[in-house]
Protein backbone atom coordinates (compact mmCIF):
# COMPACT_ATOMS: atom_id res chain seq x y z
CA UNK A 1 0.00 0.00 0.00
CA UNK A 2 1.42 3.35 -1.05
CA UNK A 3 2.02 5.93 1.70
CA UNK A 4 -0.33 8.90 1.63
CA UNK A 5 1.34 12.26 1.32
CA UNK A 6 1.30 15.49 -0.61
CA UNK A 7 4.18 17.56 -1.96
CA UNK A 8 4.31 21.34 -1.63
CA UNK A 9 6.91 23.73 -3.06
CA UNK A 10 9.97 24.46 -0.90
CA UNK A 11 9.54 28.23 -0.88
CA UNK A 12 12.22 30.76 -1.69
CA UNK A 13 12.08 31.94 1.91
CA UNK A 14 12.89 28.45 3.19
CA UNK A 15 15.67 28.04 0.61
CA UNK A 16 17.19 31.35 1.70
CA UNK A 17 16.91 30.33 5.35
CA UNK A 18 18.56 26.97 4.61
CA UNK A 19 21.41 28.67 2.74
CA UNK A 20 21.96 31.13 5.58
CA UNK A 21 21.88 28.36 8.18
CA UNK A 22 24.42 26.30 6.21
CA UNK A 23 26.86 29.22 6.33
CA UNK A 24 26.14 30.12 9.96
CA UNK A 25 26.54 26.51 11.13
CA UNK A 26 30.25 26.70 10.31
CA UNK A 27 30.77 29.62 12.71
CA UNK A 28 32.07 29.14 16.25
CA UNK A 29 29.30 30.91 18.14
CA UNK A 30 29.03 31.50 21.88
CA UNK A 31 25.66 32.35 23.42
CA UNK A 32 24.83 34.26 26.58
CA UNK A 33 21.34 34.06 28.07
CA UNK A 34 20.20 36.78 30.45
CA UNK A 35 17.23 38.73 31.79
CA UNK A 36 17.06 42.52 32.00
CA UNK A 37 14.63 44.49 34.15
CA UNK A 38 12.81 46.75 31.67
CA UNK A 39 9.95 47.86 33.91
CA UNK A 40 10.56 51.61 33.59
CA UNK A 41 11.63 51.73 29.92
CA UNK A 42 8.65 49.58 28.93
CA UNK A 43 6.24 51.82 30.84
CA UNK A 44 7.43 54.79 28.77
CA UNK A 45 7.34 52.81 25.53
CA UNK A 46 3.83 51.57 26.27
CA UNK A 47 2.53 55.04 27.16
CA UNK A 48 3.90 56.54 23.95
CA UNK A 49 3.19 53.46 21.78
CA UNK A 50 6.82 53.11 20.76
CA UNK A 51 8.76 50.06 19.60
CA UNK A 52 10.66 47.89 22.06
CA UNK A 53 12.68 46.47 19.16
CA UNK A 54 13.78 49.98 18.16
CA UNK A 55 14.79 50.63 21.76
CA UNK A 56 16.95 47.48 21.85
CA UNK A 57 18.50 48.51 18.51
CA UNK A 58 19.37 51.96 19.91
CA UNK A 59 20.94 50.47 23.04
CA UNK A 60 22.86 47.87 21.03
CA UNK A 61 24.24 50.51 18.66
CA UNK A 62 25.57 52.61 21.57
CA UNK A 63 27.11 49.60 23.28
CA UNK A 64 28.80 48.43 20.07
CA UNK A 65 30.12 51.95 19.35
CA UNK A 66 31.88 51.79 22.73
CA UNK A 67 33.41 48.41 21.79
CA UNK A 68 34.77 48.73 18.23
CA UNK A 69 36.01 45.12 18.12
CA UNK A 70 32.39 43.97 18.05
CA UNK A 71 31.73 46.03 14.92
CA UNK A 72 34.15 44.02 12.81
CA UNK A 73 34.36 41.12 10.40
CA UNK A 74 37.13 38.72 9.49
CA UNK A 75 38.53 38.89 5.97
CA UNK A 76 41.33 36.40 5.48
CA UNK A 77 44.13 37.24 7.93
CA UNK A 78 42.76 40.70 8.59
CA UNK A 79 40.10 42.00 10.93
CA UNK A 80 38.06 44.82 9.38
CA UNK A 81 36.76 47.31 11.97
CA UNK A 82 33.87 49.37 10.61
CA UNK A 83 33.60 53.02 11.66
CA UNK A 84 29.81 53.26 11.64
CA UNK A 85 27.44 50.86 13.36
CA UNK A 86 24.79 49.41 11.07
CA UNK A 87 22.27 47.20 12.85
CA UNK A 88 20.39 44.60 10.82
CA UNK A 89 16.74 44.24 11.83
CA UNK A 90 14.28 41.64 10.56
CA UNK A 91 11.08 43.21 9.23
CA UNK A 92 8.24 40.68 8.91
CA UNK A 93 5.78 41.07 6.03
CA UNK A 94 3.23 38.86 4.32
CA UNK A 95 4.09 37.83 0.78
CA UNK A 96 1.85 35.42 -1.13
CA UNK A 97 0.23 34.21 2.08
CA UNK A 98 3.54 33.54 3.85
CA UNK A 99 5.03 35.54 6.73
CA UNK A 100 8.44 36.61 5.44
CA UNK A 101 11.19 38.13 7.62
CA UNK A 102 13.47 40.40 5.60
CA UNK A 103 16.63 42.11 6.91
CA UNK A 104 17.11 45.85 6.61
CA UNK A 105 20.11 47.82 7.81
CA UNK A 106 19.70 50.75 10.21
CA UNK A 107 22.78 52.68 9.11
CA UNK A 108 24.83 54.93 11.42
CA UNK A 109 22.59 53.73 14.22
CA UNK A 110 25.04 54.93 16.86
CA UNK A 111 24.43 58.53 15.76
CA UNK A 112 20.63 58.31 15.59
CA UNK A 113 18.16 58.98 18.36
CA UNK A 114 15.84 56.24 19.53
CA UNK A 115 12.92 58.10 17.91
CA UNK A 116 14.72 58.22 14.55
CA UNK A 117 15.36 54.48 14.70
CA UNK A 118 11.74 53.86 15.67
CA UNK A 119 10.45 55.88 12.71
CA UNK A 120 12.86 54.19 10.30
CA UNK A 121 11.68 50.73 11.33
CA UNK A 122 8.03 51.81 11.10
CA UNK A 123 8.62 53.21 7.62
CA UNK A 124 10.06 49.87 6.48
CA UNK A 125 7.06 48.08 7.99
CA UNK A 126 4.70 50.37 6.06
CA UNK A 127 6.48 49.55 2.79
CA UNK A 128 3.88 47.75 0.63
CA UNK A 129 4.64 44.04 0.08
CA UNK A 130 6.17 43.52 -3.34
CA UNK A 131 8.55 40.59 -3.49
CA UNK A 132 11.25 39.09 -1.32
CA UNK A 133 14.30 41.34 -1.31
CA UNK A 134 12.46 44.54 -2.22
CA UNK A 135 13.15 46.12 1.18
CA UNK A 136 16.83 45.21 1.28
CA UNK A 137 17.48 45.89 -2.41
CA UNK A 138 18.48 42.26 -2.99
CA UNK A 139 15.48 41.04 -4.98
CA UNK A 140 17.83 39.73 -7.70
CA UNK A 141 19.06 37.12 -5.22
CA UNK A 142 15.68 35.41 -5.54
CA UNK A 143 16.68 34.31 -9.06
CA UNK A 144 19.67 32.26 -7.84
CA UNK A 145 19.52 28.47 -7.59
CA UNK A 146 20.15 26.98 -4.15
CA UNK A 147 23.87 26.20 -4.60
CA UNK A 148 24.59 29.75 -5.81
CA UNK A 149 22.47 31.12 -2.99
CA UNK A 150 24.74 29.37 -0.48
CA UNK A 151 27.82 30.73 -2.27
CA UNK A 152 26.37 34.25 -2.16
CA UNK A 153 25.66 33.95 1.57
CA UNK A 154 29.22 32.73 2.16
CA UNK A 155 30.81 35.54 0.14
CA UNK A 156 28.41 38.09 1.60
CA UNK A 157 29.51 37.28 5.15
CA UNK A 158 33.04 38.42 4.19
CA UNK A 159 32.09 41.45 2.08
CA UNK A 160 33.08 44.86 3.48
CA UNK A 161 30.54 46.61 1.25
CA UNK A 162 27.66 44.40 2.39
CA UNK A 163 28.81 44.65 6.01
CA UNK A 164 28.74 48.44 5.78
CA UNK A 165 25.26 48.39 4.24
CA UNK A 166 23.59 45.67 6.31
CA UNK A 167 25.80 45.49 9.38
CA UNK A 168 27.71 42.84 11.31
CA UNK A 169 25.44 43.21 14.34
CA UNK A 170 21.77 42.31 14.36
CA UNK A 171 18.57 42.30 16.40
CA UNK A 172 15.83 39.74 15.95
CA UNK A 173 12.64 39.75 18.03
CA UNK A 174 10.97 36.36 18.00
CA UNK A 175 9.36 35.76 21.36
CA UNK A 176 8.12 38.97 22.95
CA UNK A 177 4.59 37.62 23.10
CA UNK A 178 5.35 34.12 24.32
CA UNK A 179 4.08 32.85 27.65
CA UNK A 180 6.70 32.16 30.31
CA UNK A 181 10.45 32.67 30.06
CA UNK A 182 11.63 31.99 26.52
CA UNK A 183 15.12 32.29 25.06
CA UNK A 184 16.11 31.44 21.51
CA UNK A 185 19.50 30.38 20.09
CA UNK A 186 19.88 31.88 16.61
CA UNK A 187 21.89 30.67 13.64
CA UNK A 188 23.59 33.73 12.20
CA UNK A 189 26.78 34.77 10.44
CA UNK A 190 26.81 38.16 12.21
CA UNK A 191 29.52 39.09 14.73
CA UNK A 192 26.93 39.97 17.39
CA UNK A 193 23.25 39.01 17.42
CA UNK A 194 20.74 40.05 20.07
CA UNK A 195 17.69 37.79 20.07
CA UNK A 196 14.73 39.21 21.98
CA UNK A 197 12.73 36.54 23.77
CA UNK A 198 9.69 36.83 26.01
CA UNK A 199 8.82 39.31 28.75
CA UNK A 200 8.19 37.71 32.14
CA UNK A 201 6.97 38.96 35.51
CA UNK A 202 9.47 38.72 38.38
CA UNK A 203 8.13 39.95 41.73
CA UNK A 204 5.93 42.54 40.08
CA UNK A 205 8.58 43.74 37.63
CA UNK A 206 8.97 43.06 33.92
CA UNK A 207 12.06 41.22 32.77
CA UNK A 208 13.12 40.84 29.14
CA UNK A 209 14.71 37.52 28.14
CA UNK A 210 17.69 38.14 25.87
CA UNK A 211 20.15 35.91 24.06
CA UNK A 212 23.34 37.64 22.92
CA UNK A 213 25.44 35.59 20.49
CA UNK A 214 29.05 36.28 19.49
CA UNK A 215 31.37 35.04 16.77
CA UNK A 216 34.00 33.36 18.95
CA UNK A 217 36.64 33.78 16.23
CA UNK A 218 36.46 37.53 16.91
CA UNK A 219 35.17 37.89 20.48
CA UNK A 220 36.44 36.03 23.55
CA UNK A 221 34.43 35.30 26.68
CA UNK A 222 35.73 38.13 28.89
CA UNK A 223 35.08 40.97 26.38
CA UNK A 224 31.69 39.40 25.65
CA UNK A 225 30.81 39.43 29.36
CA UNK A 226 31.82 43.10 29.71
CA UNK A 227 29.76 43.97 26.65
CA UNK A 228 26.78 42.11 28.10
CA UNK A 229 26.97 44.14 31.31
CA UNK A 230 27.09 47.41 29.39
CA UNK A 231 24.21 46.44 27.08
CA UNK A 232 22.06 45.38 30.04
CA UNK A 233 22.88 48.66 31.80
CA UNK A 234 21.76 50.70 28.79
CA UNK A 235 18.54 48.73 28.32
CA UNK A 236 17.64 48.79 32.01
CA UNK A 237 18.53 52.45 32.57
CA UNK A 238 16.29 54.04 29.94
CA UNK A 239 18.62 56.99 29.39
CA UNK A 240 18.13 56.77 25.63
CA UNK A 241 14.45 57.53 26.15
CA UNK A 242 15.22 60.71 28.12
CA UNK A 243 15.60 63.64 25.77
CA UNK A 244 15.10 61.16 22.91
CA UNK A 245 18.56 59.69 23.41
CA UNK A 246 20.20 61.97 20.83
CA UNK A 247 23.96 61.73 20.52
CA UNK A 248 25.81 65.04 20.98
Amino acid sequence: MKPKYRAVPFSLLRRAAAASAAVAAKRSTIHSLTEVDITEPRRILREQKLSLTAYVVACLARAVAENPLLNSLRKGRRLILLEDVTVAVLIERELQGERVPEPVGIQRAQAKSFRQIHEEIREHQRHPPDRLGSLSGLSWVTLLPSFLLRAFMRLGSRSIRLADRYGVVAVTAVGMFGEGALWFLPLSSATVVVTVGSIVQREGREHLCLTVSFDHAIVDGAPAARFMRRLAELIRGGQLLAGDGQQP
